[in-house]
This record gives C-alpha cells, structure tokens and sequence, in this order.
C-alpha cells in the first residue's frame, strides 16, 4: 500500500511521498495549494489501521513509553533529523532508494546504522 500510494503520488502530482514533507505542507504558512491532497494522505495513515480492524477484526497493538521527557526528546530527534536530512525515512528509504538516488542510499544506511546501534544500546547498555 505504502508503495502504491508512493507512485500515484508520484504519477498524479509529481512529488515525493515523504511523510515528513506532506505532514509540514498542512502548517503554516502553506507553500502551495496541495492542502486537501496533504491532509487526504495524513488522514489515510490514520484511517488505515482503523479499517483494518473494523473489516478483519485484527486488533493492532502498540506500545508507547509513558515516559513524557523520552518522547518529547525522541520526537524532536526525529523532527531535527528529518530536517537536517532532508527527508525521511519513508522519503528516501521508499521513494529515494525505488528511484536509485545516492544520496537516498546513503541517508537510508546512516538510519538503519542508528537503529541497530539505538536498539543495542536501550537493549544491552542501558
């Protein structure tokens, strides 16, 4: 699904699936008029697991840390990289890498590296 809606994206308005891009594009100040597209895409991510378990009857768990100070400090890791790296993981580890992109490539190895490393840490270290 991911990937379909990454090349319909890609056919019908010509821009890069990149999460991190389409959930900015609905905060002021709007740098273009793909709003409603932006905000039908977001509203997907969030449907989608809802229809999963309406239609099926999966129930989809996750676990999230009660750990406020964590979670702040985690989303704004997250938010500065995905500045910093000019995308994010589903930008180029999605989109980049389908389209052979170097600097995809390279980005997506540098996130897959600290995610070994970040598990092996909170797992054995700390």
């Amino acid at each position: 699904m991911i990937g379909l809606s990454a090349v319909l994206l890609m056919l019908w308005e010509g821009r890069i699936a990149g999460i991190s891009g389409i959930a900015s594009g609905l905060l002021p100040p709007y740098r273009d008029d793909a709003f409603p597209s932006r905000f039908g895409f977001v509203l997907g991510l969030i449907a989608a697991p809802l229809l999963l378990m309406t239609f099926t009857g999966t129930e989809i768990t996750q676990t999230v840390s009660s750990n406020v100070p964590l979670m702040i400090a985690a989303g704004l890791l997250v938010g500065f990289g995905s500045v910093y790296g000019n995308g994010c993981t589903s930008g180029h580890g999605v989109c980049g890498l389908s389209r052979l992109s170097g600097r995809s490539m390279v980005a997506t190895a540098v996130f897959m590296a600290m995610a070994f490393v970040t598990v092996f840490l909170v797992r054995h270290v700390i």
